[in-house]
């Protein structure tokens, strides 16, 4: 999915209420010590992926609700692998954390689905990482619904790579073991 095509609300609401099935029949029947094992050095693991993808949520869903919330806010942003080493997602447990990001997933799109038109576009000015730009609830929203595809791509190579099948995958992201 091109990062210059913009998704409207309703893709952006059925892309995000794809994920976690998706996440969930991919590894459903996988054992513990399977989601937590990289495929290949300095590869993430299952556990990896969704620890980052819990953190890309946590960031982006802080920021949507704060735009939503407050009138033209100034943000600073952040780096989801910086805020990932203010948790502790990459040592939980597959299960729970699965159940957690579930939950704040389905939360976020109660929400998302409860707002009027208008409130997609209420605006931030977001700082950092260069000039100060302005952001809408509608660009988090589809940055996280595009961020999340190459990752759900990711699982999918990790999963086949258990079971012996070499399938190429566009990585969106280095890993980064030390979080």
């Amino acid at each position: 999915m091109s990062p210059r095509i913009s998704l409207t609300i309703e893709q952006v609401l059925a892309l995000l209420t794809e994920t976690p099935p998706r996440i969930a029949a991919l590894t459903k029947g996988l054992a513990a010590p399977q989601l937590h094992t990289s495929p290949e050095r300095d590869e993430w693991s299952v556990n990896d992926v969704l620890a980052h993808l819990r953190s890309c949520a946590d960031a982006r869903g802080e920021f949507i609700r704060t735009i939503l919330a407050e009138d033209t806010p100034t943000l600073r942003a952040v780096n989801p692998t910086t805020w990932i080493k203010k948790t502790d997602y990459p040592e939980l447990e597959f299960g729970p954390s699965f159940r957690s990001f579930t939950r704040q997933r389905a939360r976020l799109l109660l929400f998302l689905r409860s707002l009027p038109e208008e409130s997609w576009s209420r605006t931030a000015i977001v700082t950092g990482g260069g000039s100060a730009r302005e952001r809408t609830v509608l660009f988090y929203a589809q940055w996280l619904a595009r961020h999340e595809r190459p990752h759900l791509k990711q699982i999918e190579h990790i999963v086949n790579s258990m079971h012996g099948e070499k399938r190429p995958v566009r990585r969106s992201a280095a890993p980064d073991r030390a979080r």
